[in-house]
Parts: structure tokens; C-alpha cells; sequence
């Protein structure tokens, strides 16, 4: 699954787009010196979501939207299409 995939299925789980779990997050003070654990705890408890979604989310909240360019452009399970993630959701990208 890519990367982009991730957060789009989290999205679907929780009904809210990647920019606003990450809006939540930093609200709460999560940012990039917070310890993963902490937030995969925290997204686990507030939205369901399990290690692979919540470690997605865990990357953008920390880190930003941007990924490395290793799976960019490859034909593998794990290709994403660019190398900035789309956070403003779904409906969003299609339009």
C-alpha cells in the first residue's frame, strides 16, 4: 500500500481529512520532537485507527507532507505518485 493510500483509508476510517487529524495534532501539542508511540496511542484512542494508518499520520504530523522519492515513480506495492502527500482529502484531489 502506498504511502498516499495510507492516508486516504484513514480518511474513509475517520471520516476526517489528513490536514485536520494533523491540525488536532498540533493543537495538542504533538509536533515533531513527540515520541511516536504518543501519537499512535493518541490516534488509536480518539479515531481507531491501527499501527499502519496511524504511523502514515504519524510521519505528516511530525514531519510534513513530504516523503522520500524512494517508491516515486516505481511500479511497486508501495509507489506513490509524488513525493508530496495530499493531505486536503479525498474529494479534494478528485475535484
Amino acid at each position: 500500500m502506498s504511502f498516499q493510500a495510507y492516508l486516504d483509508k484513514a480518511e474513509e476510517k475517520t471520516g476526517r481529512t489528513p490536514q485536520e487529524i494533523v491540525d488536532l495534532a498540533h493543537a495538542r501539542g504533538f509536533g515533531a520532537d513527540t515520541k511516536s508511540g504518543e501519537i499512535l496511542a493518541w490516534l488509536a484512542e480518539e479515531f481507531g485507527l491501527g499501527r499502519g494508518h496511524g504511523m502514515a499520520l504519524v510521519h505528516v504530523i511530525k514531519n510534513g507532507p513530504r516523503i522520500s522519492d524512494k517508491h516515486v515513480g516505481s511500479d511497486g506495492s508501495h509507489r506513490d505518485d509524488s513525493e508530496v502527500l495530499w493531505l486536503d482529502g479525498v474529494a479534494a484531489r478528485r475535484a
